[in-house]
């Protein structure tokens, strides 16, 4: 049977996103055709080449402004109003437990009515969210309202920390299928969901491309330099990595630390460096294509990222790729990449002694036992996320619900 996959995501293209693109492009290599969808878009923010190639081939439900939300809404309501009213009852009970409320909900509905009639016009047999968040709720809309049947992808740590607010458990009772990032991930869901569904929920990992795989090794720096690579937020652990910062600077210990990314925590960042005097031991470039990136995690001994929560970053999956080893914490899908002593050091979660620790460490290691640790970490890489291996599965996975 023949088929047309639609993705949905509440952004994209994005920087924070490469993943999903990656994964995109994999797909249509294995010749499933991909249609772009975003509820909102975010091209002011874009410096990746790629993703401006794919901003040309998104469409923006929100694009449509307030009067198309509503002229979408009255044109379902009056074709399918059976279909309409299941899909407002459906709204109203998810949006009665949501944060947001039912008035957002509607929203939501009136996007989904959007999306089923662009849907319907270029014949798409099925969705695939990403983030079950707001984005999946249209899905689910849309399908309630007679559109395609919907898939979605896990990420966290945001769905597990709401899993009412969001009708998780709903989601995935609708979903044909849902897609798990780490088997840590696979396991949040499986708290949500009765067993005998559990085989709907799949582990497809997040991976990286050729650009990374295959890119010949090269030699760790002398230089004392290591990078942080990530949106400037709480959750990733920023604030702890400066106090860790500041007690390797009062140690005499020569260091350079590079923050590649950009968000709403900077200021603060900026104002504790000036205050504990790490002007000259710290940067920040703000957001990085991915050439850029590639080229940072080249130029350090070691990547950071002493996450409070995530998913499994896919800095850490670039970096091993480069034979760059990986200081991290042992957070959610993290530990099932990064073996503590093998491919980098995994620290306790919000401990700046044990950060401390792994910072001296990577510091003062030679050459040649992290490029050991990075050769390990590469290995592992290209084992378990590949990003054409990995779409392979997700490929797979369409054909069956098909």
């Amino acid at each position: 049977m023949a088929f047309k996959i639609a993705y949905l995501v509440n952004q994209y293209p994005k920087v924070s996103h490469s993943f999903i693109r990656r994964e995109i492009l994999a797909l249509e290599a294995c010749g499933i055709p991909i249609l772009r969808f975003s509820v909102r878009s975010c091209a002011e923010e874009l410096v990746d080449e790629a993703d401006q190639k794919e901003l040309a081939q998104t469409r923006f439900i929100l694009g449509v402004g307030a009067i198309g939300l509503l002229m979408g809404l009255l044109k379902v309501a009056v074709s399918r109003p059976g279909k309409f009213l299941a899909a407002a009852r459906l709204a109203g009970q998810v949006g009665w437990r949501s944060e947001q409320g039912i008035l957002l909900h509607g929203a939501y509905l009136a996007e989904a009515c959007v999306l089923l009639g662009w849907l319907m016009e270029a014949g798409v047999t099925h969705v695939h969210a990403h983030f079950g968040t707001n984005s999946t709720t249209v899905a689910m809309l849309c399908q309630a309202l007679g559109g395609p049947p919907y898939s979605f992808t896990v990420h966290g740590p945001e769905e597990f920390d709401k899993v009412g607010a969001i009708a998780l458990p709903t989601k995935i009772d609708r979903a044909t299928f849902v897609v798990a990032i780490s088997q840590f991930g696979q396991s949040q869901l499986y708290r949500w969901t009765a067993q005998d569904q559990w085989s709907k929920i799949r582990v497809v990992h997040c991976g990286v491309d050729e650009n990374f795989l295959h890119q010949p090794p090269q030699a760790i720096p002398e230089a004392p330099r290591l990078v942080c690579v990530g949106r400037l937020s709480e959750q990733k652990g920023h604030l702890l990595l400066l106090e860790a910062a500041r007690q390797i600077a009062a140690e005499g210990i020569p260091f350079k630390l590079v923050f590649v990314g950009d968000g709403g925590l900077r200021p603060q960042i900026e104002a504790l460096m000036e205050r504990w005097g790490l002007e000259g031991a710290i940067d920040i470039t703000g957001w990085a294509d991915t050439q850029q990136v590639q080229q940072q995690l080249l130029n350090a001994r070691a990547m950071v990222l002493p996450s409070f929560a995530e998913g499994l970053p896919v800095v850490i999956m670039e970096s091993l790729a480069l034979h760059r080893p990986v200081i991290s914490t042992y957070v959610a899908g993290i530990p099932e990449l990064v073996e503590n002593g093998v491919c980098g050091w995994l620290v306790t979660p919000g401990s700046v002694e044990s950060l401390t620790k792994a910072l001296r460490l990577a510091l003062q290691a030679s050459p040649t036992e992290l490029a050991e640790m990075g050769a390990a970490g590469a290995k592992r890489v290209a084992q378990a996320h590949s990003i054409s291996l990995e779409a392979a599965k997700l490929a797979m996975l369409f054909r069956l619900a098909h």
